[in-house]
């Protein structure tokens, strides 16, 4: 079974500010693994997280790959919600928690019972 992918643990948010600050999550952000770096923003009604960079023979993921997340803010610099994977047909419930320099997501599949946190830090 795959675990949940770098986009999909990508995890983000509400309309796109003109200067990062505590708890955005718009802005591009690299994978703690150093393997990926996303940007998230608005598409749409939406907030999606799109790869723009994957590190050379990383399986599985691509420049383009996106998920397209459904979030709420439930606390400063928490949001909480759902998250959409078209490449791979998959839904996450999805917890992302933002400071002004860091952030960390936590994906979820199957009610729940298989999850995955990525921490990330920001670029810009």
């Amino acid at each position: 079974m795959r675990m949940i992918s770098a986009t999909a643990l990508l995890l983000f948010v509400p309309a796109l500010a003109a200067h990062a600050g505590e708890g955005d999550i718009n802005g591009l952000w690299a994978r703690g693994d150093g393997k990926a770096r996303v940007k998230i923003g608005k598409c749409g009604s939406d907030i999606c997280a799109v790869n723009v960079w994957i590190k050379p023979g990383t399986s599985g993921e691509a420049v383009g790959d996106r998920l397209v997340m459904d979030v709420e803010p439930v606390a400063d610099g928490r949001y909480e919600g759902r998250a959409s994977d078209p490449k791979r047909g998959l839904t996450y419930n999805i917890t992302i928690t933002a400071g002004a320099s860091s952030m960390t997501t936590r994906g979820c599949v199957l009610g729940k019972l298989l999850c995955k946190s990525v921490s990330w830090s920001r670029l810009q």
